[in-house]
Order: C-alpha cells, then sequence, then structure tokens
C-alpha cells in the first residue's frame, strides 16, 4: 500500500502529464481535406481523371462481386446484410485510399471546394463531372467482362447475383412514382457514402480509414439504398451473365434517377451543409492551398 501511495505521488509530483496527439480531424478540417481534394482532382488533365475514373469503376465490380460472394447460403437476414455491406465496403475502401475518382465521391468532395473559390469555369467542372461519369461506366463494365472470361465464378453465384438484381430493379413496377422512389434512396444512398468519406478523412491511420470506410456501406448496403456507382458494378455484372434487365431499363429507371438522387444527397446534405456549418473554422484559403503547401516544403 505504501508503494502504491509513493506511485502516486511520482506521477502527481513530476508535472503535467503530455496528452496523447489526437489521432483523428475536426469536422472544419475535414471540409477542408475535401475542399483540397476536390481542387487537386479537378486540376488533373482529363486523360488522369479519366483513369482514375475507370479505376473507381473497376473497384465497384470488384466490390459488388464480393458483396454476393460473402453472402452466398447465408440465410439469416442480418447477418447476410452485414457480409454483403462488409463486401462492398472493400472496393469502397480501395477508392478511397488509392485517390481514385468516383462519380459519387466527388458529388461530395467538390461542392466543398466550389463553396470557397469564386470564378471557376462551368465548362470545366462539366467536363470533368462526365470523365468521371462514363469513366466509371467503362471500369466497371471492363472489370466484368474481364470475370465472365475468367470462369472463375460457381452457378450459385450468378443464382444470387439474380436475387440483388431483382432487389435493386424493384422499384421498375411501381411506374412512375417507382422513378422517384429512386431519387429519394440516391439521396439517402450518397448521404451515407459522403459520410463515409467523412469518417475515412477524419481517420489519421488505415485501420480507421478501413473502418469509416465499412459503417456507412454496411448501412447503406442493408437499407438496399439506390446507390449509381455501386449498382454500375452489379449491372455490368447483370448485362453479361442475365437477360432479366436490359441495359436501357438498368439505365433509365435505376442510374438516372439513382444518379440525381446521389447528387442531391452527397453534395447537399454532406459538403454544403458541413461547409456552411463550419465556414467560420476554416483557416485555409482553398484558393491558395497550392501556395501554402509549397512553402511549407
Amino acid at each position: 500500500m505504501a508503494n502504491e501511495d509513493k506511485n502516486e505521488q511520482d506521477i502527481t509530483s513530476s508535472g503535467p502529464v503530455d496528452r496523447p496527439s489526437r489521432q483523428f480531424y475536426i469536422p472544419s478540417q475535414i471540409i477542408e481535406e475535401f475542399g483540397e481534394k476536390g481542387r487537386d482532382h479537378l486540376n488533373k488533365p482529363f486523360s488522369g481523371q479519366f483513369l482514375l475514373a475507370m479505376t473507381a469503376g473497376s473497384f465497384m465490380t470488384f466490390g459488388a462481386v464480393f458483396s454476393i460472394l460473402l453472402a452466398v447460403g447465408v440465410e439469416t437476414k442480418g447477418i447476410y446484410h452485414l457480409l454483403s455491406g462488409l463486401g462492398f465496403a472493400a472496393g469502397y475502401a480501395m477508392v478511397f485510399i488509392s485517390g481514385a475518382v468516383l462519380f459519387t465521391e466527388i458529388n461530395v468532395l467538390l461542392p466543398s471546394y466550389l463553396f470557397n473559390k469564386a470564378n471557376l469555369m462551368k465548362k470545366t467542372i462539366y467536363r470533368f463531372w462526365g470523365a468521371t461519369y462514363i469513366g466509371n461506366i467503362i471500369g466497371a463494365f471492363s472489370v466484368a467482362v474481364l470475370i465472365q472470361m475468367s470462369g472463375s465464378l460457381a452457378p450459385e453465384f450468378y443464382s444470387e447475383l439474380s436475387v440483388y438484381l431483382d432487389h435493386k430493379m424493384k422499384f421498375l413496377d411501381h411506374g412512375v412514382k417507382g422513378w422517384f422512389e429512386v431519387v429519394i434512396s440516391g439521396i439517402l444512398a450518397n448521404w451515407l457514402i459522403g459520410m463515409a468519406a467523412f469518417l475515412t478523412t477524419a481517420a489519421r491511420d488505415f485501420t480507421g480509414k478501413v473502418l469509416g470506410t465499412m459503417l456507412p456501406v454496411v448501412l447503406f448496403v442493408a437499407g438496399n439504398f439506390q446507390h449509381s456507382a455501386a449498382n454500375m458494378g452489379y449491372f455490368s455484372m447483370g448485362v453479361l451473365a442475365s437477360d432479366q434487365y436490359t441495359w436501357y431499363q438498368y439505365i433509365l429507371f435505376n442510374l438516372i434517377p439513382a444518379s440525381i438522387g446521389n447528387l442531391i444527397g452527397g453534395a447537399i446534405l454532406v459538403s454544403l451543409l458541413f461547409s456552411y456549418a463550419y465556414k467560420e473554422d476554416i483557416q485555409t484559403s482553398l484558393g491558395q492551398g497550392k501556395q501554402k503547401k509549397k512553402q511549407n516544403h
């Protein structure tokens, strides 16, 4: 007992205890990071933008395939959704950590930059958005072709894929109402993926980034919220392996309304909302970010 008292005295008499440095960014720092990433993506050459967009699309197909493979044969719904979400989280983790350009992620990053930067040419923005969207589709479809050519997947995979496609396209039976339901579902989906980007950016180590990605992705997959980039992966496999739906049904009745919702959910409910809420706390001018970084180096 005397030794314990002595140790306590040594600790308290040694002066103030150093606290460990914070292991995550605060929200205002995250928004700064969003803006700087959006600026950097926008300033890349068109060829670089397109190549990174294709890479991101390819990761979506890998994520879609993994989500199905993990859930094949699982009967318990909760575990089924958990495993499926974990599988797709692998695709998003590869996107976020590699710096690949995903259309839905750009809807979160770029508005944070535009909110703090005036006189930006609209033509540049539209070209970037178009290159990203088309690049994502080409990348997703290209990987689907390679997977089909490889003959690697068992028949059980394609049976489960059929279930996934019906789940994604169930809104087709609701007519015009279903089209708008996909828009609303898309808002929810990219709200969650925007928060995945938020949490991933907040983390300062690899483990934190993976966990930050995983949690919102599991939620959006379990909820069947419509995310255009994710669906590009599923639909690319569906077009090649099944005749359940046609390519134009995938595009007109899912990808287009989902993309509209994704734009609203990511840009307004994540990027612009937090940019406005923390605008007084943001100390770095995004227009001068590059210059300050050079001075620091």
